[in-house]
């Protein structure tokens, strides 16, 4: 199970299946201006922050489930989104 959480406010974003999936969440958020839904930071100096996307993996077999990786993919704020990691089209 793949999940991504905004680790700048501690928030999950949503999870799935595949890696390929939660890539593709990603994708669409970076179309999305900075200050729009889902980008939209919750702080109350929103103008000043913004969104750090990492997906993180967990292996659900095991109770709790256990955390298998952690990666920084993403980044959206007001200069506009910053991919970490290389992504294909």
């Amino acid at each position: 199970m793949f999940l991504i959480e905004d680790e700048r406010h501690a928030e999950p974003q949503g999870e799935f299946e595949s890696l390929n999936a939660a890539i593709q969440e990603l994708k669409n958020r970076s179309s999305i201006p900075w200050n729009e839904s889902p980008n939209a930071a919750p702080c109350t100096n929103s103008e000043n922050c913004g969104r750090s996307y990492e997906i993180v993996e967990y292996d659900t077999t095991s109770v709790p489930r256990k955390e298998i990786s952690r990666a920084l993919y993403l980044e959206i704020d007001s200069s506009g989104a910053k991919w970490h990691l290389p992504i294909e089209d």
